[in-house]
């Protein structure tokens, strides 16, 4: 019996120590994985390199293929790609080791490190295994710890996201240029030189300028795969994080433009109002229209440059001017460069370059600041000009005195016996340039030129892969750091085609932040307050969150990039501040404060009344009530003047003439109150008078706001086929924020109608999403939603007998196309 005990207590003791061993083993196996959702990846690679190296044979395969795996996307995280690999590799050795997810992330890795054909593999081996697994949720990646959302990204350095937009056709799309927030892109059927030396213009086939007035609504509508095939995106979002099912109102095949789009008709003879966003000719989707007609004409346009301010442009264009065509002694048409300003929102005064010539070719320009950092002070292009290096060579022209210098040969590092083409400056005074003449993947392709004064090339840099391709890539604009940007490529089909590029990696994955909102007056936290994260990099999605019961929001942001956090909540106005992960030298987390105010009450100040007063004993207050809409006087109204001294009150009920008046004791303020049931209570505030001063008269007729009242917003417009609120529109809009806060029960409804042109039902539609930006131009500022209703009555209540098929003048359309308010309650 004493040795069927003592064999059971040696097996307990051997039991219980196995499970302390697996006890061990769990508690650091936890403790790593903590540490990777903290995203201390330095400690976490500690902490797992530790468990391979001391427990190894006591771990079980699972548990293994997890450590290995984890420790691979640790070292992925902090950039060590060559070590991400070897540990990727090993944890997709072991035994049962198929997770798509892991094989994935493997072929991102072996993408970073150069090894396409490798990751091409581990790609198709992932689709495959996610296609016999259609079921399976795809996992959170480790370190997405509970609670932290994750923006942006930032997963392998030079690693890039190239996608496929939606603009592309079969025709040709190449070379854009930024243009205040869209993009100005080149489209149509291009001929067989790069740069156009030949043609007699007309026809279809010639080259257009093509205007995209919003680029953060570009559609992707594909990834590219390292062996250049495309993806579907995972989802199909622009960067206001509309699906397109919820697209707006013309940015589809099948919404044509009408006149209501537009305050006014365009003249052609004198240009197009870009800022107003007039007179494009609509393309097959609305999102991309015609630019200036003032600028295309028969011939090829493009490419384009602008400058800073965006009242100045420079474009390359068919010797074609004033409605003459232009050739050389051999009777070519030569490309040459042209500018034009705008002027109160129109382009007009388009004039030749000087150095232009009818014997050789000019275009591709680009602005560029000088060595002092004075933007638009250098234009690059390329020209065949004699005296050249080769084919096409790139030239930069300085200006001086109101005039373009003569232009300068960059000189043999960056010019060859080939072609060079398509320059671009960036912010930094560097130089993006395609070539033939060096070597590089394909055909033409992208190099960086890192320049001084403008003008002196200290290094030359090789774009590598995904932007270069073995065919031809060029037309590349980006920001100084190169974190983003578009680019052209015929790489499939032989189609030029327009991706954009968007940077997945940063020194530091991502920054961890905690957001606190709380209300400026009581400091208290607030809950429920939507706030909406956008980054400036090209290609990210805007993120709306929520704030916890504590006010509280943890995101990891993207490193190396600029976020804008505008935070709005119902009955407060919006706040919005700015926050950097640029030029971080750690990853510690990091808390930042946003406060919030309650709109305050407007209340109008009296002003004296300029009458003789010497028959006054003491100061008066007189005024008239009267309604805000016809302006007669109103019976019935309780007036209140509430000394702010003592506090006490005195009132005056108008008669049918609406007059009332009180005497004033100088030395206090005073606060005067208008009320009547069904109408608006009305509150001004009477400055004190001094004391010992002679008796003064004052004045206040006071206006007031009934149920039923419709009080017409002029100058409420908006650009072509869009219901945002423009800058002019909004100072319109301010009156009525003021008002909203004048009389603090008021309950509105916010009408928008169009003119009777156009589809009846897409009249009634446009005007209703323009009813709703008002709303929420109002709620912006702390108006409650609650006090706020929008209605589109489309062409249903014209003012004027400018139906359909009746010859109206446009300022009698313009009378119907209004947005007004309607006083719906009072509380």
């Amino acid at each position: 019996m004493n040795q069927y005990w003592l064999k059971g207590l040696l097996g307990g003791l051997l039991w219980i120590s196995s499970l302390m061993a697996w006890a061990q083993q769990d508690s650091l196996l936890y403790q790593a994985e903590r540490l990777l959702s903290w995203k201390a990846y330095g400690r976490a690679i500690d902490a797992y390199s530790q468990i391979l190296e001391e427990q190894r044979d006591q771990l079980t395969p699972a548990q293994k293929i997890t450590a290995l795996s984890k420790l691979a996307y640790a070292y992925q995280q902090v950039g060590d790609n060559p070590k991400a690999e070897r540990f990727y590799r090993e944890a997709l050795s072991g035994e049962g080791a198929a997770d798509p997810q892991l094989i994935l992330r493997y072929a991102q890795t072996l993408a970073a490190n150069g090894k396409f054909q490798e990751a091409q593999h581990q790609y198709e081996r992932y689709l495959g295994l996610k296609d016999k697994q259609p079921d399976r949720r795809v996992p959170a990646p480790p370190g997405n710890s509970s609670g932290v959302t994750r923006l942006g990204s930032g997963n392998v350095p030079n690693r890039y996201r190239l996608e496929y937009l939606g603009l592309n056709t079969a025709n040709e799309e190449f070379s854009p240029a930024f243009y205040r927030d869209g993009l100005v892109y080149v489209a149509g059927k291009k001929g067989g030189s790069a740069i156009e030396t030949s043609g007699g213009g007309g026809g279809t086939d010639y080259l257009d300028l093509i205007y995209v007035p919003d680029r953060s609504s570009l559609k992707v509508t594909g990834i590219v795969n390292p062996d250049g095939s495309l993806s579907k995106p995972a989802t199909n979002r622009n960067s206001s994080g509309q699906t397109k099912e919820g697209r707006s109102l013309g940015a589809d095949a099948y919404t044509r433009a009408t006149p209501n789009d537009s305050r006014t008709v365009p003249g052609f003879e004198i240009g197009i109002n870009i800022a107003e966003g007039l007179g494009y000719d609509a393309r097959p989707t609305s999102a991309a229209q015609r630019f200036s007609r003032s600028i295309n004409t028969r011939y090829h346009e493009g490419p384009v440059t602008f400058s800073r301010d965006g009242s100045r442009i420079i474009f390359t264009r068919n010797n074609y001017n004033d409605g003459k065509a232009g050739k050389s002694s051999e009777g070519v048409n030569k490309l040459k460069l042209y500018t034009a300003e705008q002027v109160n929102g129109s382009w007009i005064n388009v004039e030749e370059l000087p150095f232009n010539s009818n014997e050789y070719s000019v275009g591709h320009p680009s602005l560029g600041r000088d060595r002092t950092g004075e933007p638009d002070q250098l234009l690059y292009f390329s020209s065949d000009m004699p005296g050249g290096f080769g084919g096409t060579d790139i030239y930069v022209s300085r200006y001086v005195n109101g005039r373009w210098s003569q232009p300068v040969n960059l000189g043999k590092d960056i010019n060859t016996k080939g072609n060079e083409l398509f320059p671009f400056a960036d912010d930094a005074g560097n130089l993006y340039f395609s070539t033939d003449g060096m070597k590089g993947l394909g055909k033409l392709d992208i190099f960086y030129a890192v320049l001084s004064n403008g003008q002196t090339v200290q290094r030359i840099e090789h774009l590598d892969a995904p932007i270069n391709s073995a065919e031809d890539d060029f037309g590349i604009i980006t920001d100084p750091g190169r974190r983003a940007g578009y680019f052209s490529s015929n790489r499939r089909a032989g189609n030029d085609d327009i991706y954009r590029f968007v940077r997945e990696a940063s020194q530091y994955a991502c920054r961890d932040l905690t957001l606190r909102l709380y209300d400026v007056e009581t400091d208290q936290p607030l809950d429920s307050v939507t706030v909406q994260v956008k980054g400036r990099l090209e290609g990210r999605d805007q993120q709306l969150l929520t704030t916890d019961r504590n006010g509280l929001i943890r995101m990891c942001l993207e490193g190396d990039n600029d976020f804008l956090f505008q935070a709005s909540r119902d009955g407060y106005v919006n706040s919005t501040i700015g926050f950097t992960t640029r030029s971080l030298s750690d990853d510690q987390p990091t808390r930042l404060e946003m406060g919030m105010f309650k709109p305050t009450v407007v209340m109008d100040t009296v002003a004296e009344e300029d009458v003789d007063a010497s028959s006054l004993t003491r100061s008066r207050i007189r005024g008239v009530v009267v309604s805000e809409i016809t302006r007669r006087p109103i019976e019935g109204v309780t007036v209140r003047l509430r000394n702010e001294c003592d506090r006490t009150q005195r009132e005056y009920v108008t008669g049918a003439d609406g007059r009332y008046f009180f005497d004033l004791i100088e030395g206090c303020d005073y606060t005067l109150i208008a009320s009547k049931p069904a109408f608006g209570t009305n509150t001004n505030r009477i400055k004190r008078l001094p004391k010992k001063a002679k008796p003064k008269l004052l004045s206040a007729d006071l206006r007031m706001l009934s149920v039923g009242d419709v009080v017409t917003i002029d100058n409420i417009y908006y650009d072509l086929d869009r219901f945002s609120i423009r800058t002019d529109a909004s100072r319109e809009l301010e009156r009525l924020v003021a008002t909203m806060r004048k009389y603090p029960s008021l309950v509105i409804e916010i009408r928008s109608h169009t003119d009777s042109r156009g589809d009846a039902a897409y009249n009634k539609a446009l005007s209703t999403q323009r009813a709703k930006a008002v709303v929420d131009y109002l709620a912006s500022k702390g108006i409650s939603r609650r006090r706020l209703t929008a209605t589109g009555m489309g062409e249903t209540m014209l003012v004027n007998n400018c139906t359909d098929g009746v010859i109206c003048t446009e300022e009698e359309h313009q009378r119907n196309r209004r947005t007004e308010f309607r006083v719906l309650a009072i509380k």
